[in-house]
């Protein structure tokens, strides 16, 4: 029997959640609803849930914090959902550990195509054969999805992990930002290639003095490279 996607969606304006049931209930996705913070963290707490679908601005409780409430025992995907498009907002979002950000208005198809590919992402993870290994002083390990360096864990966002490991396995290959899109996040057509760069920023300054491991190939995109 083929599983059985379930969604929950926090948003409290009633037109927004109707569009985003509809939208889903076509790809026999099953959408639970919340609409405040509040009502979520509880609702998250008593069911299984594939992906998160989080509206910022929330009675009760805002998204910053349900996500960062989520984040504290769970990996689960989360795309967040906001009026407003400002890169510090975007940054905030991902530091918090939130999975792809986006800024309304914006199509059902275009959500649609975001949650699949984050889904896809999230088996793909689960199929990984653990392991762990050592690259330019940067310790990996699959299992756990640490990072270590010098014996000193790098708390990474779910996505700035799986950057990092695809760029770290594939060393010395230059990797445009839209293949980076497609390879990390599971899109092309919909991402936002500033994305990439807000990502490695950040993955840079979490690595320290082994930030040079990631190297930018100007006017293409980027490597991993253990500097000799």
């Amino acid at each position: 029997m083929e599983k059985v996607i379930r969604i929950l969606l926090v948003e409290d304006e009633a037109k927004m959640r109707e569009l985003i049931r509809i939208a889903f209930k076509k790809e026999n996705f099953e959408t639970y609803e919340a609409v405040d913070g509040k009502q979520a963290l509880n609702i998250f707490k008593n069911f299984h849930f594939d992906i998160i679908i989080l509206d910022i601005m929330l009675p009760e409780i805002d998204g910053w914090t349900v996500c960062r409430e989520i984040r504290k025992n769970s990996d689960i995907p989360i795309i967040l959902l906001t009026a407003r498009g400002e890169e510090f907002d975007k940054l905030f979002g991902f530091e918090l550990g939130a999975d792809d950000y986006i800024v309304k208005p914006f199509s059902p198809r275009e959500l649609v195509a975001r949650v699949k590919a984050l889904l896809r992402r999230a088996e793909s993870k689960n199929k990984e054969i653990s392991s762990e290994f050592d690259i330019g002083g940067i310790s990996i390990n699959t299992l756990s999805r640490e990072v270590k360096i010098n014996g000193n864990t790098i708390n990474l966002t779910n996505k700035e992990y799986e950057l990092l490991l695809f760029l770290s396995t594939n060393q010395n290959i230059v990797f445009t930002r839209e293949q980076l899109l497609l390879k990390v996040w599971g899109y092309d057509q919909y991402g936002d290639p500033r994305t990439v760069d807000t990502h490695i920023k950040r993955i840079r300054e979490k690595l320290g003095g082994k930030n040079s491991c990631i190297a930018t190939i100007w006017g293409v995109g980027y490597k991993f490279e253990v500097p000799k």
